[in-house]
């Protein structure tokens, strides 16, 4: 190896002599080579004699690269390709910022893109906003437990037929001899969800196709008829995309009676949880003075659901009408007044005994229940608006 390295020496050297003479292309491609050469040998010689042995690894060898492939001439720029930024390389707060940005329909849209996507355009606090926006007012504490109900029996649905899929299945699947097709079955038994059943956007998409019917109430039902002229009953809602407006069913006597195009100003979310056909219970009877706004229970017969109903608070018969010598709200009775109905009408006043309250009437007069006192403007507002142009009969 030693004689090796003295014979490459003494080459170059000869080499270097005849230098009279031009050189060929390639020598000149050699020269310029005998730099780096030069210090990869040298530098592999003092490594060779520092470490005092014979036995050379390959790695230590200097590589020399191929001349077709080393750029010796002028450098030519290089085309560096165009990136293309996709919407998931921004920054997390700008993709955030975007995705609020965007409406419902955007969202869907958005969301059918790719997973990544879809699990952000999903999420329920991008949807809060918009449910709260269209349906805060409409949806209560009622729809959102029918709502809870709904997810559960459309699971239990879902669990039954996959059940009944699976026993067919199962069935089928001991009849095949092809180990090979057994595992395609089984996979086509699972069920395939697009969108989590629980999540807000579930609920609102549910709610605009109409699908989804929840309980709310209705100001004077059945298209303003003049028996219900005041008044709040609950329904069952679904909701029609196309005209904006709704259905609703209400409960008679065992029977639904359904009414279209409803709009939006005539709905409300219930205001107490006391069902249609429970006497609510009072807290407010002792408070009342004459001229504060109520709504009361009120129902034609006992076999009907109850209906709210507004009325003002008014003056007993022995009471001077003087606010400063008042003392209706020390009586035990109380006057409450329905003045959309003209003086003289059996509608138009009723009594009760605050401290005694509970259902009175009769099968002539209807049957009242119990009564809440309207505290907010907006309350009171709304039903001043409904108010009928000319007294009822």
């Amino acid at each position: 190896m030693f004689f090796f390295l003295i014979s490459c020496f003494s080459f170059i050297l000869l080499s270097k002599s005849f230098s009279f003479k031009p050189y060929p292309p390639m020598i000149t491609d050699w020269r310029l080579l005998s730099s780096w050469f030069w210090k990869g040998l040298s530098s592999f010689l003092v490594s060779w004699f520092q470490k005092g042995r014979l036995a050379i690894s390959f790695h230590q060898v200097p590589k020399i690269m191929p001349l077709k492939k080393m750029n010796l001439g002028p450098s030519k720029p290089e085309t560096v390709p165009e990136e293309k930024l996709s919407l998931l390389d921004l920054p997390e707060l700008t993709l955030e910022c975007i995705l609020e940005k965007l409406s419902p329909t955007g969202l869907c849209s958005m969301a059918g893109v790719c997973s990544s996507l879809r699990d952000r355009c999903t999420s329920d606090h991008l949807w809060e906003k918009h449910m709260k926006q269209k349906w805060g007012k409409l949806i209560g504490d009622a729809a959102y437990r029918e709502w809870q109900w709904h997810i559960v029996s459309n699971k239990r649905a879902s669990l039954k037929n996959q059940t009944k899929q699976k026993g067919f299945f199962t069935s089928l699947y001991s009849l095949l001899p092809f180990s090979w097709i057994r595992p395609k079955i089984e996979n086509n038994i699972e069920p395939r969800s697009s969108l989590p059943v629980d999540s807000i956007m579930a609920c609102y998409v549910s709610l605009e196709s109409g699908k989804f019917w929840f309980p709310a109430q209705v100001y004077n039902r059945e298209n303003g008829h003049a028996g219900f002229m005041l008044s709040c009953y609950d329904a069952q809602l679904s909701y029609d995309s196309r005209t904006n407006t709704f259905r609703a069913r209400y409960s008679n006597l065992g029977r639904r009676t359904v009414e279209e195009n409803i709009s939006w100003d005539r709905l409300r979310a219930p205001p107490t949880d006391t069902p249609s056909n429970v006497l609510h219970i009072s807290d407010c009877l002792d408070a009342l003075k004459p001229g504060d706004h109520i709504e009361i229970q009120w129902r034609r017969n006992k076999e009907f659901p109850f209906g709210w109903w507004y009325g003002v608070v008014g003056h007993l018969e022995s009471c001077e009408r003087n606010g400063n010598h008042c003392h209706c709200h020390y009586s035990d009775m109380m006057v409450l007044e329905f003045n959309q109905y003209p003086a003289g009408s059996q509608w138009r006043q009723t009594m009760i005994n605050r401290k005694e309250h509970r259902e009175v009437g009769n099968e002539a007069d209807g049957f009242y229940g119990g009564i809440r006192k309207l505290y907010k403007e907006e309350e009171i507002a709304m039903w001043k608006s409904l108010w009928p142009a000319r007294a009822l009969d």
